[in-house]
């Protein structure tokens, strides 16, 4: 059997993490947000463009965190378009239309940027 015993406290672990709290800044939120959407609108298959183009974002704060929730407006007979070009869907006489893996691949980057960036924050107290 392993025992574990700690002694003291977790005043510095905590004292750092207030002062990273601090020292990430949330207004590159909205740059993210701009890059996700350019992103996502030029990885999406084109027929019309209107896929493409109806991309936004919200920056959504909540107690304890925020987060970058990216979605797409072009919904025709309450399906939502740029969910069916991923995942696929059937067709008008039963065949199966396969999906296109465009949305991770695209926003990927994205997320390794944003998660660079705030490690070079953190880092830097």
């Amino acid at each position: 059997m392993i025992s574990f015993r700690q002694k003291g406290n977790f005043s510095k672990l905590s004292g750092f993490l207030e002062r990273t709290k601090e020292v990430v800044h949330m207004g590159n939120l909205d740059k993210y947000g701009k890059d996700g959407v350019a992103a996502l609108s030029a990885a999406t298959p084109k027929d019309t463009g209107k896929t493409a183009s109806s991309w936004k974002y919200e920056i959504v704060r909540t107690k304890g965190s925020v987060a970058i929730t990216f979605s797409n407006t072009n919904i025709q007979n309450g399906v939502p378009i740029a969910i069916i070009l991923q995942y696929g869907h059937a067709s008008r006489n039963g065949h199966w239309i396969e999906g296109i893996d465009y949305i991770n691949p695209a926003i990927k980057p994205l997320f390794q940027k944003i998660e660079n960036e705030a490690w070079e924050e953190v880092t830097k107290v």
